[in-house]
């Protein structure tokens, strides 16, 4: 298959761009590099997927990784409309995967525009060229951030997602709503996923693990929201992206589908919640250093628990995550403290 995988310098979209390659199918990644958060740590992403970042600094100029004869890299905005449908219109992509957003739920706070662009309208280019230029299956990323102020847990594809507590999350709402639109439409085969707080090796340094890690091994207080009375459904990287490609290779069927609609939305995460404090210890145990804690109340955009029930997408699709906490921290911190972690 030829596959497009948009926001391939981050976390997740760096690490599938990789594993599609090594399976043989034809893969772009393309990505706007943004600032958001230190580069340094998309272009060493980019570098293990054999992009340098000399190559990859180039706006509209595509490289071939010196990896994977089977994967190729262009920088560039998805927000770009013109430069989007160009790239459609030559390479005729069979799926795309579109992780390319302004992420961040305290951020959209302070910056509420970067979201709408990049979120929205850049969502919108994506379903457009899709839909414009055959593509089979468009696979986007949601987040667990849609079910708000939902108390019942654990959180299900079915329930109310109509209270969301961040602009961010409204957001990725917005985006299911779309592309159930464009599916019933016209036709377009869309699948989303409400990503569960993801970690492992290369994590992106405004999420807890590595806000944690960088904090424990300099001897610096964290912070601790909630005074730590929070839950979160962590997931490795590695469950992350194999239950992605199952879902890349499973095109939703109309005749299956509610309504006719060639739409489904899945929870991905691991399904066993993981108090804050405890999380925090094992990144301690790890490190070998016991953390400064600073004790503060809950953040505005915040939510006490998620915890995903995965139950949709082990039934339809064989979705078992196989790493526990203790191993993929253990993973986490090896890395992080390595050479390879241009952040350390």
């Amino acid at each position: 298959m030829k596959i497009l995988v948009t926001g391939a310098a981050g976390f997740i979209g760096s690490k599938l761009m990789s594993e599609l390659a090594k399976r043989g199918d034809e893969i772009i990644g393309i990505d706007s590099i943004n600032d958001y958060y230190d580069v340094r740590l998309k272009y060493g992403r980019l570098a293990k997927c054999g992009f340098s970042r000399n190559d990859a600094e180039q706006e509209d100029s595509m490289t071939v990784s010196t990896i994977y004869d089977n994967c190729k890299f262009v920088r560039l905005n998805i927000t770009d409309k013109a430069k989007l449908d160009l790239l459609f219109e030559k390479e005729k992509f069979d799926k795309v995967v579109n992780l390319a957003a302004q992420a961040g739920v305290r951020y959209s706070i302070t910056n509420p525009y970067a979201y709408l662009e990049s979120n929205l309208v850049g969502f919108l280019n994506i379903l457009e060229a899709c839909r414009n230029y055959g593509v089979k299956h468009l696979v986007f990323a949601s987040s667990s951030s849609v079910y708000g102020l939902n108390e019942e847990v654990p959180y299900k594809e079915t329930d109310n997602v109509d209270s969301p507590v961040s602009l961010y999350a409204a957001t990725k709402k917005s985006d299911e709503l779309m592309a159930h639109a464009y599916s019933k439409l016209y036709g377009l085969a869309t699948t989303g996923l409400r990503f569960f707080t993801v970690y492992g090796p290369w994590g992106r340094p405004d999420m807890s693990p590595t806000l944690f890690a960088s904090a424990i091994a300099n001897d610096k207080p964290i912070k601790v929201f909630n005074n730590g009375d929070m839950i979160r459904d962590f997931t490795f990287i590695d469950d992350i992206v194999e239950g992605t490609i199952r879902v890349i290779d499973h095109t939703p069927d109309a005749a299956k589908c509610d309504h006719n609609v060639p739409y489904r939305i899945y929870n991905i995460g691991c399904s066993q919640p993981v108090r804050l404090m405890d999380f925090i210890n094992e990144i301690e145990q790890a490190l070998g250093k016991t953390a400064v804690k600073n004790y503060l109340p809950m953040q505005k955009g915040d939510v006490y628990q998620t915890n995903a029930d995965t139950t949709r997408l082990e039934s339809e699709l064989g979705y078992h995550p196989q790493t526990s906490l203790h191993d993929g921290i253990q993973e986490f911190i090896k890395w992080y403290v390595s050479e390879e972690n241009p952040l350390r």
